[in-house]
């Protein structure tokens, strides 16, 4: 018991005391939380999955600023973005988080009267999907028939699924991922197909993320030069 409650303290000091004052010496900086951006999860920051590149940094921050300036009280909500050290060093189960220069956002929610929320839909973030409503556009279906069996395993990772009531919010998330798209220093943004045309987006740099990942109805994925 004392060891585990040893350990414990110790790896608690490391995350919050420690490594944020080492990750700048392997090029990543731990997500500046403000007003306007913040985790969905606290276990986010304890699992040190919150480092990104100080460009990445600075992208977000930017986008964040700006969706609250249009929406008030409305904060970027982060999920998964990258370990602390070392390129190529995997954050499973993500393909790509490796390099500081990804990371996940959530989508924003409205109430029943159509009050936009910080809410989410599960407790991870991950797994409550923005279904098709185009069987054209229905991506997992594909993908599964070709034998992409991961495609939508995410499912299984909500930890819990919360907060029913809310629904997809069109005209935030229009805005979100317009804002993202305009950066010039965002590469690539992966939101599945048939958001993609749902919301109108026009941005070369909204793509499809190919079968071999996960399907992208559930999160925003963000990746920068």
């Amino acid at each position: 018991m004392k060891r585990w409650f040893a350990f414990t303290l110790l790896y608690v000091a490391s995350s919050f005391l420690l490594i944020p004052n080492i990750s700048p010496y392997f090029g990543r900086v731990q997500i500046k939380e403000s007003k306007s951006i913040h985790a969905h999860s606290f276990f986010t920051k304890l699992l040190n999955r919150n480092y990104v590149t100080e460009e990445m940094n600075q992208v977000i921050t930017n986008v964040a600023v700006q969706l609250q300036k249009e929406y008030s009280g409305i904060k970027v909500m982060y999920l998964d973005a990258n370990f602390p050290f070392f390129d190529s060093f995997p954050l499973l189960p993500h393909l790509s988080h490796n390099d500081g220069k990804k990371i996940d956002l959530a989508f924003t929610y409205e109430e029943t009267n159509g009050a936009l929320t910080n809410l989410k839909k599960s407790r991870s973030g991950y797994g409550v999907f923005e279904h098709p409503n185009n069987k054209g556009l229905d991506q997992t279906t594909k993908c599964k028939k070709q034998g992409f069996w991961q495609y939508d395993y995410s499912k299984f990772v909500t930890f819990g699924e919360i907060n029913n009531h809310l629904t997809f919010s069109n005209r935030a998330n229009t805005r979100l991922i317009n804002l993202i798209a305009s950066h010039p220093k965002v590469e690539k943004i992966f939101v599945e197909p048939h958001l993609k045309h749902r919301l109108k987006l026009k941005s070369s740099k909204i793509r499809f993320q190919g079968c071999r990942s996960v399907r992208h109805d559930d999160h925003i994925h963000v990746q920068i030069h």
